[in-house]
């Protein structure tokens, strides 16, 4: 899938709410499910599920639904969820420990192989198991890992630097957890995460 077929992003970020909801169903032992149950679960207008699940290439039966299990293999192959991803994680502070702790990430197929830093109180050691190595190693471990992914999760000082050795080390995707836009080649995605964002939401509906 090219960056110019990629749906809208909006889309996207609902598959997984949607996903979470229909698997319920399956586990209540439901064989279908409508579109208009996902809408009111989640807020939302049933013409706009039924829009998101489109793109997923599935259809629903009139009267009837969406058959679920189906409907749950569709949304994880669209999202890749059903193949296994190798990733890094540069920078072993305490986001690193809370990503690489969150066991849902192996569920959808992320496996996190190894953590850089330069720290020496953190090299040789690992976090939830995952091995801790010095970044100067990046490039060679990333062969011998077989990582595709890399997860910045460094001080957002250190956020350029840290991408330029990703793309050294030849990996193509990086998901971004620094406030930093990185400068990369045009063959390298990027996804930034803003931690900032969810909690702004909270407080504007809380209204304080």
């Amino acid at each position: 899938m090219t960056r110019q077929k990629i749906p809208a992003a909006p889309s996207i970020r609902r598959l997984p709410s949607y996903l979470h909801i229909i698997r319920q169903a399956e586990a209540e032992g439901d064989e279908f499910i409508s579109g208009t149950l996902i809408a009111n679960e989640l807020h939302l207008e049933p013409i706009q599920v039924r829009k998101d699940l489109a793109i997923t290439g599935i259809v629903g039966k009139p009267k009837r639904g969406y058959p679920v299990v189906p409907l749950i293999a569709a949304i994880e192959h669209f999202l890749a969820w059903d193949s296994k991803k190798n990733a890094v994680i540069i920078g072993a502070g305490n986001l690193a420990t809370a990503l690489t702790g969150y066991q849902q990430f192996q569920a959808h197929g992320l496996n996190f192989v190894g953590a850089f830093d330069t720290s020496a109180d953190k090299i040789g050691k690992s976090i939830h198991g995952v091995p801790v190595f010095h970044i100067d190693t990046l490039k060679e471990q990333t062969k011998k890992l077989g990582a595709t992914i890399a997860v910045l999760t460094v001080p957002s000082e250190y956020a350029q630097e840290s991408a330029d050795r990703v793309v050294e080390a030849g990996i193509k995707a990086i998901w971004n957890f620094t406030n930093r836009k990185l400068k990369l080649p045009d063959d390298v995605v990027c996804q930034r995460e803003d931690l900032t964002s969810g909690y702004a939401m909270l407080c504007v509906m809380i209204g304080e």
